[in-house]
Order: structure tokens, then C-alpha cells, then sequence
């Protein structure tokens, strides 16, 4: 047991003389060792390149999404379903937690849309839309995930829901992945451009894929990442050089760069290896897994110390590597030495080959973004878009003035237009007098649309503000402006303008 379990805590990266991996495993405590899984094989023949606890159940994580989009695929194929078909996100979808799009209920989006959405931006809310829609319900979809998988041979699966979202219950194998991996390229070529869209778009926003691996290593074209922390950082991803298709699959990772690197350092082992040296092993002759149930890689994964990792974050191996001092050898000791905790907690040996651990892959690619909507077209959805915009919200520094007449005097005798004009706080008895003997034609003529303030009598060689009543009418006022009493309205009109 000791020999096996020091081999597997050499890293991923070391081939040995027999022309294997030594790879990097999981272990808790001295009490046992978990290996982390990992496949490399053919997909023409079907034959084994490589594997590490291949057969070993795992929690999938989004890597579900890949088995979620055959079950669809397959729908399309016989007819139960379409790709323009549209598919409604329940209040239950849209309550699913991240990775998402964030779609309101009712929103409508086509199959096809929801496909691409889920293989790059990998929304759970869409995927969830996904599996209630075809499905009939959650459950519905989930049976016909576990049929679909007994009938390609997926051994070591079982289903409970569409997009990965942690439940104790789901879980998948290496191997499994491998089987449906190759099903997905076999069964349904004209959909294989799925799984290799670099970004998508939605409005403005462009989102590019989770797969590290798509733009930066030579031949990659599909397909899926996932990641939850019970099951770590996982992978399948597809690759073709020189006609030769390989699919590697790692799983349970610290980062996703380590799963990155990882699986960019099993491809080269893979298109390095001549057909005449593998060892002729099939998927279906890999022998099952003595374990029952998944390990539990929470406590490790996402560790409370340090920032929650994410399908792009590399913090994960950044810590591995500053708790083993920068020395992949003291982390394999560390590990060896620690005893097991109370809990069956897992812990991670660092990679031990140099060359994987000082490895970068080349920066991504210009990324190629795919259209996609909501509704049946994009103009459906720019209309839809423009209904659900806000309504501007008013400025609150843009007052709007009321008008003179909505505030009379309290309590006493409605004064005429032009006694409220002058602000005066008590009536003149003399400027009253005196507008009684006013011209009709003057009157009428600023009582109609004018200001009131516009039959104030003004001192001579005054400009008026306003002329708004005609010449004609406007003569006989000009007699009124030489009475004497007028002066006053004027010490009136200034003191209001004081106040």
C-alpha cells in the first residue's frame, strides 16, 4: 500500500520508466488514499491512453451540462423536440444560484440559444430551463438523464438534475465522462461546433468560455468544465492533431489552472504515444471502482482561509504552493506526516514535476463571440428589451413652478387679480379706488392671458417685461400712467420681490 501511495502523491507531469504518469492524488490522513481521477483515451477506437481512478465515483459539477445537451440532442433526433423550439424560465429556474444569466421569469429563449448558453457561460438557470421544459419537470429530465446513460454504457452515473448544483445523490465517473464525451462527437457531428465556441453575446455583455484550454492549446475544440466544492475543478475536453482525436478528462483539481495545466500535460502524453504502444484496454474493460460514494472535497477546495475560488481562479494553487514552502517534495512530506483529522478531510499534494508546476500556457486567443437572444430572433428580443428598460426617473433638482392662482389669500375677500399681483399683505383703499375707474379695454385686455403683474401702472420710461395684449388696446392704459397713486404699487411690487 505504501509503495502505491507514495507514487500517487508524485505529481501529474513525471513520466516514469514504464512510460506512465505518476499523478497527483488526494489523501485523508494515513488512513487511505483518494486518487484524483483521470483519463486519456482514443475516441475513434475507444482504447485507453492512460488512466488514474478512472472508475471512481465524482461529483460531476457543470460537467453535468455535457449530459444535459446529449439528452437534448437526442430529443431533437427523434422528433420530441426542436431547435427553435422555446423554452420559458420558471420562478424556480431563475432562483438558481450562479453561474447564471439572470433571466426573470417568463423570459423565453429557443433551444439552440440555451445550448450554446450553457456550454460557455454554463447559467444553471438556463440549464434548470432546460430540463423543466423537455422534461415535463426536474424529475421528468432527470429520468431520462439515467436511461440515456444506461443505454451508452455509462456505468458509475447517477442523475438527480441538469445543471451540477451539489446534491449528495448525483455523481459520475472519469470514465463515464470519457464514454458520453465520445457519444457526444459520434452521435451528433453537425452540433460539435457546440462545444468549441470561444465567447457568446448577449446585448453588449461577451462572455467567454470556461474551458482554459479552448485558444491556447494546439487542437483543442470542446468541451466542458465544472466546478463545485465537493468535487473540485473538473474537465473533459476534446483535442485533434493530425486527424488523431484524443479525450482527457481530470477531475477534482485545487484550481483551474492546475486542471489546465494538467490536462494540457496529458494531451501531450497522449498525441505522444504511437497507437502501436497502447496497451489495447477499452473503456468498457476498465475495472470498476472499490469505492461507494464520491469523497467530499469542501473542506480542502474551498477552504475558508482564502478566497472563494472560481472556475477561472488560480488562488488555489497559489496557496498549495506557498504552504509547501515552494517545494513540491516538503508538501508530499507534510502530507505523508499529517494525521487524520476528525472529519475524513482530503488534503492536496502539490505537483511534483518542475516542469508542469513553472508551465504557462499561451495567452487565449482573439475570442470569436456567437450571437445569442432572447425570444424566438434578436429583434424579438431588442423589443423585448426596450419594454423592459426603466422609465426615467425624474431629476430632483428640476422644480416645477406652480401657478399664481393656486395660492388665494387665506381668509379674506378674494382682492382682484391685480391686488394679489402687488403682494401687498393689506388692501389699499386708494389703489382699489383708483382700479375701479380703470379702462374696460386695458383691463380685460391683461386679465385675459397676461401676468397679473402686468396692470401694475409703471413709472414713466419704463420698458414693460411683457406686451402681450394689442397697440390698439394698450392706448387708453397709457393715461393711467401719469396718476400719481401708482407709485406706490411699485414700492409694493419691489418689496415683494425682496421678501
Amino acid at each position: 500500500m505504501l509503495p502505491r501511495l507514495a507514487g500517487r502523491l508524485t505529481g501529474l507531469g513525471a513520466l516514469v520508466a514504464a512510460g506512465t504518469f505518476a499523478a497527483g492524488t488526494l489523501a485523508a490522513g494515513m488512513a487511505g488514499a483518494v486518487t484524483a481521477p483521470m483519463l486519456v483515451v482514443d475516441v475513434d477506437s475507444g482504447k485507453v491512453i492512460y488512466s488514474q481512478g478512472a472508475t471512481d465515483p465524482w461529483y460531476p459539477a457543470s460537467v453535468t451540462k455535457l449530459m444535459t445537451t446529449y439528452v437534448a440532442l437526442d430529443m431533437v433526433r427523434q422528433g420530441r423536440a426542436s431547435m427553435d423550439q422555446l423554452l420559458t424560465i420558471s420562478e424556480a429556474a431563475a432562483a438558481e444560484p450562479p453561474s447564471k444569466m439572470g433571466f426573470k421569469p417568463g423570459t423565453q429563449l429557443t433551444l439552440d440559444n440555451a445550448l450554446k448558453i450553457i456550454m460557455v457561460k454554463s447559467a444553471n438557470d438556463v440549464a434548470w430551463a432546460i430540463g423543466e421544459n423537455l422534461g415535463g419537470s426536474i424529475e421528468g429530465f432527470a429520468a431520462l438523464m439515467n436511461e440515456t446513460a444506461q443505454r451508452l454504457g455509462m456505468r458509475e452515473s447517477r442523475w438527480t438534475n441538469p445543471n451540477g448544483l451539489p446534491d449528495p445523490r448525483q455523481w459520475t465517473s472519469a470514465r463515464d465522462m470519457a464514454v458520453l464525451g465520445r457519444a457526444l462527437l459520434r452521435d451528433f457531428p453537425e452540433n460539435r461546433d457546440l462545444f468549441s465556441i470561444s465567447a457568446i453575446q448577449f446585448g453588449r455583455a461577451v462572455m467567454p468560455n470556461h474551458n482554459g484550454l479552448l485558444g491556447r492549446y494546439a487542437g483543442v475544440d470542446g468541451m466542458k468544465t465544472g466546478f463545485i466544492c465537493s468535487g473540485g475543478f473538473n474537465v473533459v475536453a476534446s483535442a485533434n492533431r493530425n486527424g488523431r482525436r484524443i479525450i482527457t478528462v481530470v477531475m477534482g483539481q485545487a484550481s483551474a489552472r492546475e486542471r489546465d495545466l494538467k490536462a494540457a500535460d496529458l494531451f501531450d502524453y497522449g498525441f505522444g504515444q504511437s497507437t502501436f504502444g497502447w496497451g489495447g484496454q477499452t473503456l468498457t474493460e476498465l475495472p470498476a471502482s472499490a469505492n461507494a460514494s464520491p469523497p467530499d472535497m469542501r473542506p480542502y477546495i474551498c477552504d475558508k482561509r482564502r478566497p472563494m475560488p472560481t472556475d477561472s481562479d488560480s488562488s488555489a494553487v497559489t496557496a498549495s504552493a506557498a504552504a509547501a514552502g515552494g517545494n513540491a517534495d516538503n508538501a508530499n512530506a507534510q502530507l505523508m506526516a499529517a494525521g487524520a483529522p476528525p472529519s475524513s478531510a482530503l488534503a492536496f499534494a502539490a505537483m511534483n514535476s518542475a516542469a508542469l508546476r513553472n508551465r504557462a500556457l499561451p495567452p487565449r486567443a482573439p475570442l470569436q463571440p456567437v450571437l445569442v437572444w432572447t425570444g424566438r430572433d434578436p429583434a424579438e428580443s431588442a423589443v423585448a428589451a426596450t419594454d423592459e428598460a426603466p422609465a426615467p426617473k425624474a431629476n430632483p433638482r428640476v422644480k416645477v413652478a406652480k401657478p399664481a392662482t393656486q395660492k388665494p389669500a387665506p381668509h379674506k375677500p378674494a382682492p382682484s387679480r391685480s391686488i394679489a399681483a402687488t403682494g401687498a399683505t393689506v388692501p389699499q383703499p386708494k389703489l382699489l379706488a383708483r382700479q375701479k375707474a380703470a379702462t374696460p379695454a386695458a383691463a380685460s385686455a391683461f386679465a385675459s392671458t397676461g401676468p397679473a403683474t402686468a396692470v401694475i401702472a409703471e413709472p414713466k420710461g419704463a420698458k414693460a417685461a411683457a406686451k402681450p395684449a394689442p397697440k390698439p388696446a394698450a392706448k387708453p392704459a397709457k393715461k393711467a400712467e401719469v396718476r400719481e397713486p401708482a407709485k406706490p404699487a411699485v414700492k409694493s411690487a419691489s418689496r415683494k420681490k425682496d421678501d
